[in-house]
Parts: C-alpha cells; sequence; structure tokens
C-alpha cells in the first residue's frame, strides 16, 4: 500500500520561488567580486552546487541579462533595468536630488541619501563637488552601515534587539586604524545617535575623510534614509562639522520633508 507524506509547507513556503533566489543570487555576486566571474567563482559565492549556478547564469544568459565569452560570465546592460526599476519606482531619490544639489553647492561638499540593506548603506542619490573626496561612490554604491555616519543613523532606527543581531551578523570590518568594530562600543555609537538626532564617522570609512549624517522621515515618522556630508580633516573637525553643516542637512530635510 503506497502512502502519501503529507504537505507540512506554509503557504509562503509554497509561493516562495527557489529559484528566482538562485538567480538574484548570482546577479549580487557579481557585485561582490566587482568583476567578471567564472562559474567556480559565482558557485564558490553564492555557496550554490556548481550545476545549480551553471543553469542559473544559462538563464540569465538566454534572458540577457548576462554574457560569456566561454570562460567568464558578466552582467550585460540590461542588468541596469533592476536598479532604474527602483530608481524610478522610488519617488524619494527623486525627490532628494535637487535637496542634495542646493545642500553641495552651499556648503562645497559632496551630499547623499543612503537606504539600509542588510549589514550595507546602499547610495540612491548623491551630489558630487568637484574637490569631491570620495572617488568611485555614485548611485549604487555601498558601504559598511557599521563604520559610516548614515549607517549609524539607519541602525539607530532599529529596535534594539535587530539592532544587537545585525551587529552579530555582519563582518565589521576594520577599514582603517580608526574603524570602531566592537559591538558594545558600536552599541554606545548608536545610543548617542539616537540621543543627538546625527551621527559621525571620523575617518572609520577613509583616512582623512569624516561625513556626519542625519535620518529622513516618512509622514509617519517612520526613518527610511539617511542624508550625510562628507569633508576632508583639512577643513573641518568634528565640532566644525556639527557647527557648519548640520545646520544645512536640517535644512535640506525641511526642504524635503514639505515635499514627502
Amino acid at each position: 500500500m503506497t502512502t502519501t507524506t503529507p504537505d507540512t509547507r506554509t503557504k509562503e513556503d509554497k509561493e516562495y520561488v527557489a529559484g528566482l533566489e538562485k538567480g538574484l543570487a548570482i546577479i549580487e555576486a557579481f557585485g561582490i567580486r566587482s568583476g567578471p566571474l567564472t562559474l567556480s567563482e559565482a558557485a564558490e559565492i553564492t555557496g550554490h552546487p556548481r550545476a545549480t549556478a551553471r543553469r542559473s547564469l544559462l538563464t540569465l544568459q538566454r534572458l540577457g541579462y548576462v554574457e560569456s565569452d566561454g570562460r567568464y560570465f558578466r552582467l550585460a546592460p540590461r542588468a541596469l533595468r533592476l536598479g532604474h526599476a527602483y530608481v524610478t519606482s522610488s519617488p524619494l531619490p527623486k525627490l532628494v536630488q535637487p535637496v542634495l544639489e542646493t545642500i553641495s553647492e552651499r556648503t562645497k561638499e559632496s551630499s547623499s541619501l543612503a537606504v539600509l540593506d542588510g549589514g550595507e548603506v546602499v547610495f540612491v542619490a548623491r551630489a558630487a563637488t568637484r574637490r569631491s573626496l570620495s572617488d568611485g561612490l555614485g548611485m549604487g554604491s555601498r558601504l559598511p552601515a557599521h563604520c559610516a555616519a548614515t549607517g549609524r543613523v539607519l541602525m539607530a532606527a532599529l529596535a534594539a534587539d535587530d539592532v544587537t543581531q545585525l551587529l552579530g551578523r555582519m563582518p565589521r570590518r576594520a577599514l582603517t586604524p580608526r574603524t570602531r568594530t566592537e559591538i558594545p562600543e558600536l552599541l554606545a555609537l548608536l545610543d548617542e545617535a539616537r540621543r543627538l538626532g546625527y551621527a559621525t564617522s571620523d575617518e572609520e570609512l577613509e583616512l582623512g575623510v569624516r561625513s556626519i549624517a542625519i535620518p529622513i522621515y516618512d509622514q509617519t515618522g517612520r526613518t527610511v534614509a539617511a542624508m550625510s556630508l562628507v569633508a576632508s580633516v583639512n577643513r573641518y573637525t568634528l565640532d566644525q562639522m556639527v557647527e557648519a553643516l548640520l545646520p544645512e542637512l536640517l535644512g535640506g530635510r525641511r526642504m524635503l520633508s514639505a515635499m514627502l
């Protein structure tokens, strides 16, 4: 007699498309390596078996998102549609761009808007100046949240348990000798950010560079992004950044809140 094993999956499990997850993981792998990938490298980064990685790559190639010369796979220009879809579907980057440009014009420093994605912050809008220190940073660029002023502002808005779990999962690498990496010290910095309403990063991402960031709220008061300014240590001390640049960020937030 044949017995049937009952399906104990939840509704969410049944609606979960594992193949889509694997394909998106392959796309993200290109960003982790910042260049072309072999099949073996794609499998190693995603943790998928070679056969699974191969099927995902060939499917993406057939759909036009990946190109290959027979050994190396590269993202094709069509992949830009994914990032463009976010920018065009979310009103925040479009609304904040003129605000950032105004702030940068007034301060002569580069300004940015970032959102939290796991243990990283992602820049979704930016206004750079000619003397910008952060060459290579643009829309879609990522930085580790634990040592970025924007990351600290965004993590400070999370529930205490969520913050502790997030800090425990993320690598928390020291990018410079000044990078804070220990969880108790980072939790203290997040408490300070909540109390002051802003966060700073003092040569923790790059020696010679300081930044300051504030939260951006939606109409319900929920933190949805962080707006920042970055400057050289030769131009501002931390106290001078708070005195001169924080009011500019706050003014930009008031401009933006009238549009949200």
